[in-house]
């Protein structure tokens, strides 16, 4: 659960939670992240969104399920900012974090930046989100954020840091969910009780974020449907 001193979800990038207990797992590739890795990751992605533009309140629009989107919401939660996820492809977003056989799809206000992941983008206007992120400055760039700035954003509706940290502790109480274990994000994360529940929670709780494949079972699942896992929560009961 959070300490009496988080009241936004920046408190979740703080240094000392950094260790070496896992806290993602993408099933898919096979790539790991212990808490070291990922706030390290998360405070290089704020960077270079900061280089990008990217300020409070801004709006950064993230595609996919994959640890390029977690760390894009992160990076923006750094900084303040709004994640938008599964944007529509016009947008008024900062920046748009997106897989490099999408980004072509959308469209941005002037001055706003793609940021391709996955395969290097052919066009030379479009970032790379593995080196660019990778040659940040691995630290936190100075922010103010306040309890009821919005961090989610989704069609005509905004979430806040309050909001967004209350739900996830709901779900930490709701499902039982423990340290170490393991928590399946298998709902679309344009949901923000996906959000609050497959993300949010499990770093609070100590847990483990999987973005499963097809045969994955672990301990807890957030899902629509119905889900192998023995304990599940759905995303519309988070809020």
């Amino acid at each position: 659960m959070r300490n009496d001193g988080m009241n936004t979800l920046r408190g979740l990038l703080a240094r000392e939670r950094r260790g070496g207990r896992i806290v993602l797992h993408d099933a898919t590739t096979g790539r790991e992240y212990d808490a070291r890795r990922l706030l390290t990751n998360a405070w290089k992605t704020g960077n270079f969104l900061h280089h990008c533009g990217v300020r409070s309140g801004h709006t950064v629009a993230v595609v996919g399920r994959t640890p390029e989107a977690l760390l894009g919401f992160l990076g923006a939660v750094s900084l303040g900012a709004v994640t938008r996820f599964e944007p529509p492809s016009t947008t008024d977003a900062r920046a748009v974090i997106a897989p490099t056989n999408e980004i072509d799809a959308f469209e941005l206000p002037p001055g706003g930046t793609k940021i391709a992941y996955g395969d290097p983008p052919d066009d030379a206007h479009v970032e790379y989100f593995e080196r660019d992120v990778w040659s940040e400055n691995p630290t936190l760039v100075p922010a103010t954020i306040d309890p009821d700035d919005p961090v989610l954003a989704t069609d005509g509706a905004q979430v806040t840091h309050t909001e967004l940290l209350t739900a996830a502790e709901g779900v930490i109480e709701s499902v039982a969910m423990q340290a170490g274990e393991t928590i399946a994000v298998r709902a679309p994360l344009s949901r923000p009780g996906t959000v609050a529940g497959g993300i949010v929670a499990p770093l609070l709780a100590d847990a483990t974020i999987t973005l499963p494949d097809g045969d994955i079972v672990v301990d807890v699942a957030v899902a629509s449907d119905d889900a192998p896992e023995p304990r599940s929560l759905d995303p519309a009961d988070c809020f």
